[in-house]
């Protein structure tokens, strides 16, 4: 079975900076996989990459088996290739109901869908979700009234609302309050087995990435530096001296 996402060989550069440096790696439907590295070792690149917000200054993407390489964010998103982000995306002066409404595959134009007839139903599915990630008595709040770690939350019930085939997210519990990361870790396992997502989840929580993923990436100054399940990674001397600080 060929991969649903695959990187191939991909090189992006900023000027004379080699963000990602011939990277390559593949994802296979239903699995939740880990990419890990230390700070500027190109993980949020890669994904800006694999999401169309940069265009690839060498080899491909694949999605599904096409190449996405082309194409802009809007139509990637479309296809069921979704992220979050390091920094919340949220609009803070809408309802967390009405960010919910606005991320539905269905609704183009953004805010304006608000302006539209909902179809039947969308509105309970977003209720259903904002309940999953814990927010339902929080629905009807403005989006920057809540924690930065509830915004997470919300942008993670938005990306679900989306009805994405893979999701990749960049560090989840970033932020948020460690009594919740348990939490937040059973929903994304619920979301990988009940509503059958793919996965990919950069985090530098290194207790979290190794009981969440079933096999992990690890970059180091723009290239791959290993891969394997997470007792292989563990166990690497490489990624111990490069992520962990062991000398």
């Amino acid at each position: 079975m060929s991969p649903l996402l695959e990187v191939r060989n991909v090189t992006k550069r900023f000027g004379g900076v080699v963000a990602n440096d011939d990277v390559s790696l593949a994802v296979k439907a239903g699995e939740i996989a880990g990419l890990i590295g230390p700070n500027g070792s190109g993980k949020t690149t890669l994904f800006g990459c694999i999401t169309g917000a940069f265009p690839v200054d060498g080899g491909e993407i694949l999605f599904e088996g096409r190449p996405i390489s082309s194409l802009r964010v809007g139509p990637i998103a479309r296809a069921g290739l979704v992220r979050t982000y390091q920094q919340t995306h949220v609009y803070g002066e809408m309802s967390a109901m009405e960010n919910m409404q606005i991320s539905s595959r269905d609704a183009h134009g953004g805010v304006l869908a608000l302006l539209r007839p909902r179809p039947r139903g969308l509105d309970q599915h977003a209720e259903e979700l904002l309940a999953f990630v814990g927010l339902h008595e929080k629905r009807h709040h403005k989006a920057g009234s809540l924690s930065f770690g509830q915004q997470k939350l919300l942008e993670f019930a938005m990306a679900l609302m989306s009805e994405p085939k893979i999701l990749l997210l960049d560090e989840p519990t970033a932020g948020i309050n460690p009594t919740l990361i348990n939490g937040l870790i059973d929903r994304l396992r619920k979301a990988n087995e009940e509503f059958g997502i793919t996965l990919l989840v950069i985090e530098h929580n290194m207790r979290v990435i190794m009981n969440l993923a079933s096999r992990i990436t690890c970059l180091a100054h723009g290239r791959v530096l290993a891969e394997g399940t997470p007792d292989e990674i563990r166990g690497d001397a490489r990624v111990l001296d490069a992520y962990l600080g062991a000398q």
